[in-house]
């Protein structure tokens, strides 16, 4: 039995708006398990000692492609205790596990539920920390995406967490007369004067708030007074735990929240392979996805081909998280991440500068990688204009990826492609990219019923829209516009450029949707002729690539065409043939 204060029902009225405070609290004997008590007395609430963040990662770790990432809270006990770094905030972009993170933070460090049974076969239970530090904290635990019922004004939206963390402290310490009209800084800073107990905070989505279209610039300044108030300098903060996806640090002039350390995908080594899923992990959820899948039909080349791409800072490669579990889960390769989102801001982000972007979309989208300077106050600017300022937001919302090692802009996968195609196609304010991709579906017709004629046509008008990218100075420039005009061709084909095949590198080669369907090579040759890329298809024997790598199983069926296309500097002409091999 445990002994704590509280009064019944009746004769407990709720705050009033002024603050009116509870009655005297009656001292009663209650069993431990009343009013959510736990094994050693804890009262959970809301905020202060949810059960919230043990209950959701409990659930996560259960799941058959669980990744453990464990090994992340010993790099935080060494943060706060070896290193005293009391803010770390973590910025990436949206479904790429920050949320279960914060949800294994809080549950590994605070009392709400005996988290033993979830830890103790995971990484962290082999950390010399891990008994001194497994369930020793009172933590306040924040999902600043959660909003009051029909909210319609900041005041609504922070007085939930204001009130609900007030609450959870008068509830917890009663013996202390906190005040509900109260700031909750000075609430705790009461608790801490009285006890010595001191808090630690993981904030989950931090900027959320900013995406409501009812906040106001002065209403964005107001939160960032309130999380400075609340955090900055304040003796009750053990450590202090944020994630989100705009880089704080860089988003107000002023120093409310500056105390935090931040960690983004783009510029900053530490802690990047817990956001994300490396190679070996992926590895490893395949083999249980073939073990435990009645009839897999995903292939270890469609994941990486789909889902992989994403650059940190440190070099290496991640995968999107969701969208690999998802695929798994599901057993089919689909657009899982982007379809979370209105993923439509990919033009938001482009529309402010066409003229100077639609170039670098039509490289890009045909797999090249364009320079950038990336700065990561853009993210929030209110006007994006420059090339750098809307390649840096891009990065930031994981629309783009960013190669720190070449400086170098792209975009990472074919999950994102399809957005960026699905651009092209729909926006004619991206003027001779949105037209030449609009032909796209004839070139693919023509191709597939050996029509030169339109195709040269197709090519002829690609080349009198006089776009920049059309002075052919190199075969790069020629791929971007083929793969322009074959644009539609992706939804049943997979474009793969330099593919291995053979005894060389092809320029194109199109993977039927369905194997028994037609499969394409095309090679493309500045001042030459398009018999010459056919001889070359032929003797480089690149149709030898539909029989399959080894190890793989895809094998196609379909007849195999050879496509050469030809230009020539001189006469501004574009040749075609056409073979089956």
């Amino acid at each position: 039995m445990y002994v704590c204060r509280l009064t019944t029902w009746m004769e407990r009225p709720p705050y009033l708006e002024n603050g009116v405070k509870y009655q005297e609290l009656k001292s009663v004997r209650l069993p431990r398990e009343c009013f959510g008590w736990q094994d050693g007395g804890i009262a959970m609430g809301m905020f202060l000692n949810s059960r919230v963040p043990f209950e959701e990662y409990k659930n996560i770790s259960r799941i058959r492609f669980f990744v453990d990432k464990s090994s992340l809270i010993d790099e935080i006990i060494t943060a706060m205790i070896m290193d005293g770094q009391q803010y770390l905030c973590i910025t990436r972009p949206r479904r790429f596990g920050k949320s279960v993170m914060a949800h294994m933070i809080g549950a590994f460090f605070g009392k709400a539920a005996k988290a033993e049974q979830v830890f103790d076969n995971l990484e962290i239970a082999q950390s010399p920390y891990y008994h001194q530090h497994l369930n020793q904290y009172d933590v306040i635990f924040i999902d600043f995406s959660k909003m009051p019922r029909d909210c319609r004004h900041y005041s609504q939206y922070i007085q939930r967490i204001q009130n609900g963390i007030n609450r959870d402290l008068i509830n917890a310490y009663p013996e202390l007369e906190l005040g509900m009209d109260w700031a909750v800084w000075d609430n705790l800073q009461m608790v801490f004067e009285r006890t010595g107990c001191r808090f630690i905070f993981v904030m989950d989505e931090w900027d959320a708030i900013f995406h409501s279209n009812f906040i106001t610039e002065s209403d964005k300044k107001h939160y960032l007074g309130f999380l400075r108030d609340m955090l900055k300098g304040q003796a009750y903060v053990e450590f202090a735990y944020m994630t989100g996806v705009l880089p704080i640090a860089k988003y107000s002039s002023g120093s409310e929240i500056n105390m935090f350390r931040e960690y983004d995908m783009a510029a900053a080594e530490m802690y990047s392979e817990y956001f994300g899923f490396l190679q070996s992990e992926v590895d490893s959820l395949f083999e249980i996805y073939l073990r435990t899948s009645k009839y897999p039909k995903i292939s270890k080349e469609d994941l990486k081909l789909w889902y992989d791409g994403y650059h940190t800072a440190s070099g290496k490669q991640l995968y999107n998280p969701r969208s690999i579990v998802c695929a798994l889960t599901d057993n089919q390769l689909r657009n899982y991440w982007t379809n979370s989102g209105p993923y439509d801001e990919i033009f938001y982000y482009v529309k402010n500068n066409v003229q100077d972007i639609r170039d670098d979309l039509a490289f890009m989208i045909s797999g090249e990688k364009i320079d950038a300077r990336i700065q990561e106050y853009a993210a929030t600017a209110a006007e994006l204009r420059t090339k750098d300022q809307i390649y840096s937001a891009m990065v930031v919302y994981g629309l783009l990826t960013y190669d720190s090692s070449s400086g170098k802009v792209f975009i990472p996968n074919k999950e994102l492609m399809d957005k960026f195609n699905e651009l092209l196609l729909s926006k004619d304010s991206l003027g001779y990219i949105h037209s030449l991709a609009k032909e796209s579906e004839k070139m693919l017709k023509a191709t597939l019923a050996g029509d030169t004629q339109t195709m040269v046509r197709i090519l002829k008008f690609a080349h009198d829209t006089e776009s920049p990218i059309l002075s052919y100075n190199s075969e790069t420039e020629l791929s971007a516009v083929v793969n322009l005009v074959y644009l539609s061709a992706r939804d049943k084909y997979r474009i793969e450029r330099e593919d291995k095949a053979g005894e060389g590198y092809v320029d194109f080669i199109f993977y039927p949707e369905h194997k028994n369907a037609e499969s394409i090579i095309l090679e493309l040759k500045i001042d030459s002729s398009p018999e010459e890329a056919i001889r070359q298809i032929k003797q480089k024997k690149y149709a030898l690539r539909f029989r399959g790598r080894l190890g793989e199983k895809t094998r196609y069926t379909g007849k195999v065409l050879a496509v050469g296309i030809s230009y020539h500097k001189k006469t501004k002409e574009h040749f075609c043939q056409i073979e089956q091999l």
